[in-house]
């Protein structure tokens, strides 16, 4: 998400300073193609002081706080780690805003990653869901974003720091981490084209039911809320094509160059407990700003296996870069 945020920014909005917050192991490969736009600086959420003194340098008009533990499998594993990543770290960032809007008046505008996962298993009758919903959050990644996102809305209750919350359903398309669905799809039919790998995917649950969206899509979206959505307030943001995750897989399938590939369910892939129907009202968000998502998501698909047939025909056999540099935590 976020180096396809810069580089939506650095496309559209060119005379805008893009800066990110790079922790030492970031990997850099999502933006090698930007390097020399951007300014990149060290730090850690969970570093209060390394905050203020980035905050403090660059004094930023919009912060996009999308930095989390955003995987929700490994939540299950490490829910401590997950809880003080998106819990803590996000505080942190409020605090220290807080201290400098009382300080010296410094008033950003302060873009809240929430996501669609801190409403839990919704009933049919609540279909689509709306930003009123009851959140039953169903796993520890999805408690943290509970508490990330009601941090953000306590902050400007209480000190008028301008948070803007936003609750992101499903999105994916390029670049995505091999540990989500359609990436990870994507990847093993890629390995399976080159030869790598024998014509078997390996899945989880295919039965839930999501409403897909493009990343790029996406980060239009984002630029929008922070241009036309007033402080204090909490959007739905998804797509507008819905299906069960087996669906999406046979479509993944069917723009591969092999005709043998087979499913397999691996039970290490289920999670304990699962989020089976994920479809959003967009209504409010849409009336705010206009904006509809306009890439259809076949091409999403498309883009995504061809990612990962490029890094196995362009990088072959070859590890991912790792230079320290910076992931997929960004901060413009």
């Amino acid at each position: 998400m976020g180096s396809h945020l810069a580089d939506y920014i650095l496309a559209n909005h060119p005379d805008v300073e893009v800066v990110g917050l790079v922790r030492w192991r970031s990997p850099s490969d999502n933006i090698r193609n930007i390097l020399d736009k951007i300014t990149l600086e060290y730090g850690d959420l969970l570093d209060a002081f390394s905050l203020k003194k980035i905050l403090v340098k660059h004094k930023p008009d919009v912060i996009f706080h999308l930095a989390a533990q955003s995987y929700v499998d490994f939540s299950y594993l490490v829910p401590t780690g997950t809880l003080e990543t998106n819990i803590i770290g996000t505080c942190n960032l409020l605090e220290v805003t807080k201290e400098l809007k009382l300080s010296d008046g410094y008033d950003p505008v302060i873009h809240v990653c929430s996501s669609s996962e801190v409403y839990g298993q919704v009933r049919e009758d609540e279909i689509p869901i709306r930003e009123d919903n009851p959140l039953r959050p169903a796993s520890p990644y999805a408690v943290s974003k509970v508490g990330e996102d009601m941090l953000a809305y306590q902050y400007w209750l209480s000190w008028g720091v301008r948070t803007i919350r936003t609750r992101m359903f499903t999105h994916t398309g390029p670049r995505r981490g091999q540990v989500f669905a359609l990436s990870n799809f994507a990847k093993q039919v890629a390995e399976i084209e080159e030869d790598l790998a024998p014509p078997i995917v390996k899945v989880g649950n295919l039965n839930s039911i999501r409403t897909f969206m493009d990343v790029r899509d996406a980060v239009k979206a984002y630029w929008l809320l922070v241009e036309d959505a007033p402080p204090g307030e909490v959007y739905n943001i998804g797509g507008q094509e819905t299906m069960t995750i087996g669906e999406m897989l046979q479509k993944l399938l069917s723009f591969s160059t092999r005709n043998d590939i087979t499913v397999e369910v691996d039970p290490s892939r289920l999670r304990p407990s699962d989020v089976t129907l994920q479809i959003p009202s967009t209504d409010k968000f849409y009336g705010v700003t206009g904006w509809k998502p306009e890439i259809k998501f076949d091409k999403t698909i498309e883009d995504t296996l061809e990612y990962w047939r490029t890094y196995y025909r362009v990088e072959k056999y070859s590890k991912p870069e790792t230079k320290p540099l910076l992931g997929p935590s960004i901060h413009v």
